[in-house]
Formats: structure tokens, C-alpha cells, sequence
């Protein structure tokens, strides 16, 4: 029995690629008051009255066309992080998903039936960044379910890992290999969140998206900051691979309603990079650990269609980390990081 265990939380999918598994599925993402965040009336209205029955067809024929004889590619590849991060550390390792099965509440019931003399539980949001849409929901969510279960073990979150060194590393090493064949720009392609969200998690209430270069100056609001976090991502990793300024760029994808969200969107760097004279692009979604939707089929199916129309000649997506050994091993480095014992054995 250990006085620790490790809970790995990634966003979860459908049990299935057909309507009747999505519908459930998008229903429980979209009611989270994280993701949007409205008055549950109106949230409620508009997803199930709306978003839900008019969208759940067409995400189930997406789902379809990224499904593998395993089953769903997220859920796949983070069961396989966990077997292999489980092999790098000595203390019990499970998962669960924000969405979906396996939930927080079923997996803590498991972790405390197991572990009887449980102590600290260190939760990993398998998410680099800070965005109230994905890292505070699940952080939020396992507290939830560890107050409702009444368990006596306390909960020490990993941090978001945006800039911590072997992550940067883990990164460009997956890069690395790519660049040996001819191109002309990589495109760093991160999820997109709403405008009011970047200023709804700055603690300070004066600091983001108040000026153009917000993301450039000092500020505690960076903590939380999920736009300066990109932004320090891409430069670091660019840097690391001896990238010059006019070889990258960043934007954002999956954009969802009307409202202004963080910019430059994707579609648009897709359509225009044509005509400034990329031809060759590689692009890769560094704010997913595992290939999901979003790279699979948005990124590398209607992304890559979308850039051939606009004039592109190829367009060659970068995997996520998924199992790459240098990601292992930054899980277990960080891992390791947060657990009391060996935080004192490393000081």
C-alpha cells in the first residue's frame, strides 16, 4: 500500500462514433459552466435545444473518421501513457477523464478501496496550459468528487508545464525529425478559448487584453494566463529548435459561436498562407498531449483540404506527444516533482 497515488485526467470522448454516444457526450462537455459560461437556463436552452441535436450527426461522422480498431484515439493513447508512465514510478497510477468514462468520482472510489492508507493524491490535468475551459474544469472536478466521496487524502495538483524544461524538450524532440524534409512554415495551432475567458481568469482585472503587448510585460496574471502561456510555449520550443521568427507562428482552432475569441484563427492562417507563399506547412497542437478530434480530423483532414484549396501544396501535421518516450518521461519528472518525499529528496 502507498501513502500516494497518481491521477492522470485527460478530456475524454464518446463510448462510441455514432449520434446516440455523442449526444451524451457534447451534452455534458457543453453544459459544463466552464466551457460555456452562461446562466444554466440559458446554457441549457442552447445546447440542448440547439447545439446538441443539430451538431451531434455531423460530430459522430468526425468521430468515424478518426476511430481506430482500439476505439478512440485520445482515450487510447492515455491508456497507454498511463501503462507506460506506471512502469517509471514506483507509486500506484490511474486515470480517469473531464468527460466520459472512466469519471473522476468512479476512479477516487477505486484509488481509496485500493489504497487504504492514502495520503496525498497528485492529480495530473494532462493539459499544459491554463484555461478555465480545460485545466480548471478538471482540477475543479476531481475536487467536487473527492468532497462528495468524503475521502481524508489531500489533493496536490501538477501545475500547468507550459515552460518547464523537459516538457520545452519533450516538444522540440518531437519536432525535431520533421524539419529534415523541405518547408516553409510551422504553424503551432492551439485550441481557442473566448476572449472573456482569458480576462475572467486574470486575477488582477487590469492586465490581459488591456494593450497589445500584455502578453510581453510582467504580471502574477501570466499564472493563469492562457494566451501568454501559448505564447511562451511557441517561443520557447522555436527557440530550443534554432527556429528563425519568420519560420513560425501561432493561432488558435475550434472556434465555437459568434463572440470574439482569441485570434489568429487557424481557418484564416489555412486560407492566407497560400497567397504570402507557403506552400510546404507542417503544423502541429501542442495544447493536446494525446491525437484527438482536433488534430486528427480538424488539423489534418479539413485543415489540410482547406490549405490544399487555398493553394498550399502540403500540409504535414506533427503528432501530438502521445507516447514519445521523451513525454514519458517528462510525465514521470513531474510526477515526481510533486510528491512531498521526493520534492524533500531532490532539495
Amino acid at each position: 500500500m502507498s501513502n500516494n497515488a497518481i491521477l492522470l485526467m485527460n478530456l475524454g470522448s464518446p463510448e462510441r462514433p455514432d449520434t446516440d454516444a455523442v449526444k451524451p457526450y457534447l451534452t455534458e462537455f457543453l453544459m459544463d459552466e466552464r466551457v460555456l459560461d452562461m446562466p444554466r437556463w440559458l446554457r441549457s436552452l442552447i445546447v440542448k435545444g440547439l447545439i446538441v441535436p443539430s451538431r451531434s450527426p455531423k460530430s459522430a461522422e468526425k468521430y468515424k473518421a478518426i476511430w481506430t480498431p482500439e476505439g478512440s484515439p485520445l482515450i487510447v493513447h492515455t491508456q497507454k501513457q498511463h501503462r507506460l508512465v506506471s512502469d517509471k514510478i514506483s507509486e500506484p497510477v490511474y486515470y480517469c477523464m473531464r468527460y466520459g468514462n472512466p469519471t473522476a468520482a468512479e476512479v477516487l472510489a477505486r484509488i481509496h478501496s485500493e489504497n487504504k492508507n492514502l495520503r496525498e493524491l497528485i492529480l495530473f490535468p494532462l493539459y499544459p496550459h491554463y484555461a478555465m475551459s480545460s485545466y480548471e474544469t478538471a482540477v475543479e472536478d476531481v475536487k467536487a468528487a473527492h468532497l462528495k466521496g468524503g475521502y481524508n487524502s489531500h489533493i496536490r495538483v501538477v501545475p500547468p508545464f507550459y515552460k518547464h524544461p523537459h516538457y520545452i524538450n519533450a516538444l522540440a524532440g518531437s519536432i525535431r525529425p520533421w524539419l529534415n524534409r523541405p518547408f516553409d512554415h510551422i504553424l503551432f495551432s492551439y485550441h481557442g478559448i473566448p476572449e472573456r475567458h482569458v480576462k475572467k481568469t486574470d486575477l488582477t482585472h487590469q492586465h490581459c487584453l488591456q494593450s497589445a503587448d500584455c502578453c510581453e510585460i510582467a504580471s502574477s496574471a501570466h499564472n493563469y494566463c492562457y494566451r501568454h502561456q501559448i505564447i511562451t510555449t511557441t517561443r520557447l520550443t522555436a527557440s530550443q529548435l534554432g527556429l528563425e521568427p519568420e519560420k513560425y507562428s501561432y493561432s488558435f482552432q475550434s472556434r465555437l459561436g459568434t463572440d470574439a475569441w482569441l485570434k489568429p484563427y487557424t481557418v484564416k492562417q489555412l486560407q492566407e498562407f497560400p497567397q504570402r507563399g507557403v506552400k510546404k506547412l507542417l503544423v502541429l497542437c501542442p495544447a493536446f498531449v494525446s491525437d484527438c478530434l482536433e488534430t486528427l480530423e480538424e488539423i489534418e483532414m479539413e485543415g489540410k483540404e482547406l490549405f490544399e484549396k487555398s493553394g498550399g501544396e502540403s500540409l504535414t501535421m506533427i503528432p501530438a506527444l502521445n507516447e514519445d518516450p521523451l513525454w514519458i518521461d517528462c510525465m514521470a519528472k513531474l510526477i515526481n516533482e510533486s510528491i512531498p518525499e521526493k520534492q524533500l529528496m531532490m532539495s
